[in-house]
């Protein structure tokens, strides 16, 4: 069934920026969750964001260091007691599972247009 269409303007109201992932953990006594320390560039220091992605990565830590995409300006949500400021932005499942990275680096925080 397809989703119904949005208009450029709901749309645009969508904040996704590149962060780069600084720490990786699993949440304990979950399959899915990991904890993700992510810097925005944000005077306020980095983010944490919890995310439904453990059985896509084997090793957490393998995350460290890298600049994914993330929603940013969604209302903090709290997921098994922890505080989430964020969405990470991820395409497919099982075998189609990918991140939404740059094809080159860029400074934390970038926006997407």
């Amino acid at each position: 069934m397809d989703k119904p269409r949005i208009s450029i303007e709901e749309f645009s109201k969508i904040e996704v920026k590149v962060g780069t992932v600084r720490s990786a953990e699993r949440v304990p006594d979950t399959d899915k969750l990991l904890r993700l320390t992510v810097d925005f560039n944000e005077e306020s220091g980095s983010r944490q964001i919890v995310s439904g992605i453990a059985m896509y990565v084997l090793e957490p830590q393998s995350l460290v260091g890298r600049q994914l995409a993330f929603v940013t300006n969604l209302a903090p949500r709290t997921i098994r007691g922890i505080e989430s400021d964020g969405m990470l932005f991820a395409v497919g499942s099982d075998e189609t599972f990918a991140f939404v990275v740059p094809d080159r680096e860029v400074p934390s925080g970038t926006s997407a247009h």
